[in-house]
């Protein structure tokens, strides 16, 4: 994984659109002071190097029915199975995060289901399958928070080129 130099202004703009993703680009161009072709090329230039991944509305899973949210720790039969077992787990909707791990568990992933009988479903009817020598389910009750990744204390390159100035 690679690190990218982000300087003053790539900063600035990830603080903005990571507390508002729908923020219009003019109004981030006047917070930096810099004219709304150069936050557009700025947007662009993180998208290509990977550092904005994309955007989305965030949807409440509770909201729309979805009142079980579990973690599960999986361990597989045949560790080789991996980038299969990976495929399979995108195939079932309500498996919303993936993570390859050390400790305890090959893979441990984040699943909401309508209740806990869906839960108990999906668990026998969808995982189970895939070859698991067994997994551990823990229910969150409840989230605490969820939250971006706050831009500080990564290191700055301090410079704006010319045409970014307005």
């Amino acid at each position: 994984m690679s690190q990218h130099n982000l300087d003053s202004l790539d900063k600035k703009i990830l603080r903005l659109i990571a507390e508002d993703a729908r923020i219009p680009f003019l109004e981030v161009a006047r917070c930096c002071n810099v004219s709304g072709a150069a936050i557009h090329q700025r947007i662009q230039k993180l998208n290509n190097m990977g550092v904005i991944k994309g955007s989305q509305f965030v949807i409440d899973p509770e909201k729309i029915g979805y009142e079980t949210c579990a973690y599960i720790g999986l361990n597989l039969k045949n560790p080789e199975d991996f980038d299969n077992v990976v495929e399979a787990l995108k195939k079932i909707p309500e498996v919303v995060e993936c993570h390859y791990t050390t400790g305890d568990y090959d893979m441990f992933i984040k699943i909401y289901a309508l209740n806990n009988h869906h839960l108990l479903n999906i668990i026998h009817d969808k995982l189970q399958p895939l070859g698991l020598a067994r997994s551990e389910t823990i229910i969150s009750f409840n989230s605490a928070f969820d939250r971006q990744l706050p831009i500080i204390d990564i290191p700055v390159e301090e410079t704006v080129l010319p045409e970014e100035q307005e």
